[in-house]
């Protein structure tokens, strides 16, 4: 009901109510004790890695005892275990996967619906989870978030560009080539996700330009897009304007990070969760990826889930008291670095995310290809706009592409087929197929990979 209302509302009255929701939104997230977290991560971003352990090890035992406590799913759970709050014997606890929470839901929960704070996921097997968070958990993930951006001078209220996956536009904002609306409280644009094709990226790139924001935020597949179309139109994006900008959601290969920072003349910063409550991982300003100890716990494990450099991530959120994630294989997958970063920030560094385990295309040849080496097809390769590889036989995979007429030839598509056998090998059929448009999720982001055959793999 509130959404066609909103739809037949004049644009300036659609803003005003987008200012309102947020405003109401930011009152949890910002009230309470937020001031107090933002303010204890303030004063911890110095510690030592020993102290920083010490700290995650109190935490968890605190967590693990609310859990035990309060959640019927863990006490049962967890009830023939011996010690479990132990960290050392962390390994002894079940590792749990979101089928497993999605199904005993109601007995995980800890608080009732009632005053907690919901956030729905969803996911490529169209299964999802309603989480309850605790409003002093939602204020603590907001002020960790928070102060990792503002490292880069980010702070709420900074002027804001804001590429999200809520469908905010009307048939005439489409005729009147608009494709944004404003929060006038925080000063926040936000540009929709859904119309990110080539008739209407000048548009985009236009407004931008206008509104100068300071920090772009959002799912990085949309604003490479954006980048991409202004470097090949040689489109001038004044320098100096972007301080930052912040992808979120998705994972950004090191080939699109570079492309959008050579169009906004800035740098992006990345940070990783997730909306179920994953702790943080974070950049800094040397360029490195950091675990966040005090947000949990990080284990990288093998296929026989014994502790790795590089492998599936395992995580248990600290801020997630409402729907507890204790050892939760949440399906990313990540590879340690043993080196040490002078940044002054003394948590552990991870040398890659790289991104979500379901997202990859399988060859009986030379078996799983993840996300980073699908998108590095692309390499050398003139005339290809975007492209989506789709997997329904195990034998067999196609690949839909958008070309530029103008700079695609014959040997762009022998190239982008060589680099396609190098990485799934030569007996798999590969068939390329042209298209004028490749549909976005309905959440608004880009899958570059979609696997239907994840079944038939063990």
């Amino acid at each position: 009901m509130r959404e066609k209302v909103y739809k037949l509302l004049p644009h300036l009255f659609q803003n005003f109510l987008i200012s309102l929701y947020n405003y109401s939104n930011n009152r949890i997230r910002y009230g309470g004790k937020y001031k107090n977290y933002r303010k204890i991560f303030k004063e911890n971003s110095t510690l030592s890695l020993q102290q920083l352990k010490v700290v995650q090890k109190d935490r968890y035992k605190s967590f693990i005892c609310n859990a035990i406590e309060r959640s019927d799913y863990f006490k049962k759970k967890f009830n023939n275990i011996e010690s479990p709050t132990d960290f050392s014997l962390i390994s002894q606890l079940p590792i749990l996967s979101k089928e497993d929470i999605r199904v005993n839901l109601n007995d995980v929960y800890t608080i009732s619906k009632k005053g907690a704070v919901i956030s729905k996921t969803g996911g490529t097997t169209g299964k999802s989870l309603e989480v309850y968070f605790t409003k002093e958990d939602y204020q603590e993930r907001f002020a960790m978030l928070d102060n990792f951006r503002s490292n880069f001078g980010y702070e709420l209220g900074k002027k804001t560009a804001w590429f999200s996956g809520k469908n905010i536009l009307t048939d005439k904002d489409v005729k009147k080539n608009r494709f944004w609306k404003e929060d006038y409280i925080y000063n926040v644009k936000y540009y929709s996700t859904f119309h990110i094709k080539k008739d209407y990226l000048r548009f985009y790139i236009k407004d931008l330009i206008e509104f100068a924001p300071e920090f772009l935020v959002g799912f990085p597949s949309n604003i490479v897009e954006i980048a991409k179309y202004g470097i090949a139109e040689n489109i001038s994006f004044p320098k100096g304007i972007v301080k930052a900008i912040f992808p979120t959601a998705e994972s950004i290969t090191e080939v699109n990070k570079n492309i959008i920072e050579s169009f906004f003349h800035c740098g992006v910063y990345d940070q990783y969760a997730s909306s179920e409550g994953a702790p943080f991982i974070i950049e800094c300003s040397n360029r490195n990826l950091h675990l966040e100890l005090q947000s949990g716990v990080f284990e990288v494990l093998n296929k026989d889930n014994e502790p790795a450099q590089s492998g599936k991530l395992v995580v248990t959120s600290f801020t997630t008291h409402g729907t507890p994630l204790i050892r939760y294989d949440i399906g990313d997958s990540i590879e340690l670095s043993t080196e040490v970063c002078n940044c002054g920030n003394n948590n552990p560094l991870v040398k890659e995310i790289l991104g979500r385990i379901d997202d990859y295309v399988y060859s009986i040849e030379k078996g799983k290809i993840n996300l980073g080496n699908v998108s590095n097809t692309l390499k050398d390769i003139n005339g290809i706009i975007k492209f989506q590889a789709e997997q329904n036989h195990i034998d067999h995979i196609l690949i839909k592409i958008i070309k530029d007429p103008k700079s695609f030839t014959t040997k762009s598509e022998d190239k982008f087929r060589q680099n396609w056998i190098d990485r799934v090998g030569s007996k798999i059929d590969l068939k390329f197929e042209y298209v004028s448009q490749i549909p976005l999720e309905k959440s608004g982001k880009f899958r570059l990979v979609k696997n239907n055959i994840k079944h038939l793999i063990d």
